[in-house]
């Protein structure tokens, strides 16, 4: 490791902190990252369900104007608008997700880095950043040129 890569506080592992506490962080870390993209599939489903409710009024308008009045009040009465799980909309979904899971998730692992490593996130990844770097090579520096 070059003195370039010993200049980042953020991110220098805590004198006394071991590898094996490194890595459980890093795996930690690696969990709630994983709970985000889980999370942002929620979001998709979200819109895309809301998008094909907004659809179906399109279809519901369109049989109208085709003549088909009884098909088009059954969509609208049994489709559109409907809950998609018992007494949910999705995004009745979305906030139960984030105050029953993502958020105790969440504060979990920063109280724990906050505790174990001083609040310094992405030490594992760090450490792996400064093992993967070409020493002077301006697309490896660890930090962002001052301004």
């Amino acid at each position: 490791m070059d003195s370039d890569h010993e200049k980042d506080p953020a991110h220098g592992v805590p004198d006394g902190l071991s590898d094996k506490t490194v890595r459980a962080l890093g795996a930690l870390s690696k969990a709630l990252e994983t709970t985000e993209r889980a999370r942002g599939h929620l979001y998709g489903f979200h819109q895309l369900t809301g998008t094909a409710d907004f659809e179906l009024g399109d279809a519901v308008r369109l049989l109208r104007e085709a003549g088909h009045e009884e098909q088009a009040a059954r969509v609208e009465r049994e489709i559109v608008g409907r809950n998609v799980i018992p007494g949910h909309w999705t995004f009745q979904i979305i906030e139960a997700y984030n105050a029953t899971y993502y958020q105790p998730f969440a504060a979990v692992e920063r109280d724990i880095v906050e505790e174990v490593a001083g609040g310094r996130d992405h030490l594992l990844e760090a450490r792996l950043k400064a093992s993967r770097h070409t020493p002077q090579h301006p697309d490896h520096t660890t930090m962002p040129p001052s301004s």
